[in-house]
């Protein structure tokens, strides 16, 4: 039990995508304008990446590696997460069409999160049993979402403060950024 509570907490602080290998920064920066809008791609985030990890480590053990189609991986793995996605645009726009208009074409752009991608292909370099791969797929979301909602909150509360002109928008973002990077690095000597 200890062995998947490790392997969850570090995937959302130690080995965080965004704030410790800076992956997935396009929605990262895209969406945090807005603290709503980034809980819900969280979520979205989150769900995508556990239930395709789990079909890309089912496909990859049952079909890729018996027929020896191993080669394949990447462009199955896309295809599935590109699945997931359109999915979940058509139940979001069914069901929150308010948050379909917040996301934009950030929810498009989940398809193409290197996030995504990266954590099934990192689940099955590392031989990880199914168990895991469910385990560090949802830290994994988890994290994402947490520096999301960080840096949302962040962004909000820059709102009401005098920020100059030179800094104001992305300029100020990177900066917290940066912090929010540096102080999650803090961690990463932790665990031994």
């Amino acid at each position: 039990m200890s062995e998947y509570l490790l392997l969850f907490m570090g995937a959302v602080v130690i080995n965080n995508f965004v704030l410790t290998r800076f992956l997935g920064l396009c929605i990262f920066f895209g969406v945090s304008k807005n603290f709503d809008a980034s809980a819900g791609m969280g979520m979205a985030v989150t769900a995508v990446i556990t239930l395709s990890s789990i079909f890309a480590w089912l496909v990859h053990h049952y079909i890729l590696v018996p027929l020896n189609f191993t080669f394949l991986t990447t462009i199955v793995f896309v295809l599935l997460i590109a699945s997931f996605v359109q999915l979940l645009e058509m139940v979001v726009k069914k069901y929150t069409p308010n948050l379909h208009r917040m996301w934009g074409i950030y929810l498009l752009l989940i398809a193409t999160n290197c996030v995504v991608l990266g954590v099934p292909l990192i689940n099955v370099e590392s031989d990880f049993t199914l168990a895991k791969s469910i385990v560090n797929a949802f830290g994994s979301g988890v994290g994402f979402a947490l520096a999301i909602v960080l840096m949302a909150s962040c962004r909000e509360k820059l709102r009401l403060a005098d920020v100059p002109k030179s800094l104001d928008g992305l300029g100020v973002a990177f900066i917290i950024a940066g912090c929010l990077a540096l102080s999650f690095l803090g961690f990463s000597g932790m665990i031994k």
